[in-house]
């Protein structure tokens, strides 16, 4: 009996739901899926599948299980496909980004390179918090700021401004701050970054902003801002429309701070990987390019 002996079987039931389908996906009998998981639970010591008459669904270490052998099988086959000579990447890959940068970039990068190979799939998991990419199986995440984890390489793939604005019917009955020191005077409405940045003379400034209105949603304060509640900082991407349309103000420009980095990271040597190397690559040309036209567009 092999120690890889039910790697395939749990991942086929993951997929399809019952031990019959996945029975049907490998050409084997009901019987014998059954048996070899009996036994990988045995080995194991736990169950792996919660079984009713209705249902069949992973336990919390399944799915761990499930999760990490449907990546030793992606790869093994992707091993024996570059040993045939066969230059089509397949498998599967597993990324995550925060909400509104995969919403308008990184989601549309994704779609054009799963249509340019299509012996890929992508799983994509657009969300705020901090996933830890090594314990959940991810393959790359895309991050701001600077990489701190250990067990991570680090890629920068763009870069994004922040600025500083507020809507005219705010505006009209404040002064508009001159510089950040201005910046006590004002209602500023604080998303998810407690600090705000700066440059001046060369030298890079923080400033900790103060107001009534806090929310991690960088969304939710650009309509604070329109609504005229205060000014804020923020990405340039989620206010370029409304600045573009005079609904919202450019302020401060002369105290912009340097582009805040954009990184992929990814578990030690999974970039070694073809389909995770072209993923990367398609990243940086593509993010690279349309942070650059955004920018390009404020300018002319």
């Amino acid at each position: 009996m092999s120690e890889w002996e039910g790697l395939e079987e749990i991942v086929a039931i993951a997929d399809t739901g019952s031990f019959v389908g996945a029975a049907r996906r490998l050409n084997v009998s009901p019987s014998q899926v059954s048996r070899i998981v009996q036994r990988l639970e045995a080995r194991l010591k736990a169950e792996l599948f919660e079984r009713t008459t209705r249902s069949v669904r992973p336990t919390e270490l399944g799915r761990m299980l499930v999760d990490q052998s449907r990546r030793i099988i992606d790869e093994r086959d992707e091993a024996l496909s570059m040993a045939r000579g066969e230059s089509e990447m397949q498998g599967a890959l597993k990324l995550t980004c925060s909400t509104t940068l995969g919403e308008r970039f990184v989601a549309p990068i994704v779609g054009r390179f799963i249509r340019a190979h299509p012996r890929i799939s992508v799983s994509l998991e657009l969300t705020n918090r901090v996933v830890d990419l090594v314990a959940e199986s991810f393959d790359i995440g895309i991050r701001t700021g600077h990489p701190v984890d250990q067990r991570l390489d680090a890629r920068q793939i763009g870069a994004r401004s922040l600025v500083v604005c507020a809507a005219p019917v705010y505006l009209a009955h404040r002064n508009p701050p001159q510089a950040p020191s201005d910046l006590e005077a004002h209602d500023c409405l604080i998303g998810t970054s407690g600090v705000w940045h700066f440059s001046e003379k060369g030298t890079r400034r923080t400033w900790v902003p103060a107001g009534r209105f806090r929310c991690n949603s960088g969304t939710a304060i650009v309509s604070a801002a329109l609504d005229g509640l205060g000014l804020c900082q923020l990405p340039e991407f989620y206010v370029r429309e409304h600045l573009a349309t005079g609904r919202l103000v450019r302020l401060l420009d002369s105290y912009l701070d340097a582009p805040e980095p954009i990184w992929a990271v990814y578990p030690h040597r999974r970039h070694a990987l073809p389909k995770v190397q072209a993923m990367l690559a398609a990243l940086e040309a593509e993010l690279s390019v349309e942070m650059a036209s955004r920018a390009a567009d404020r300018k002319f």
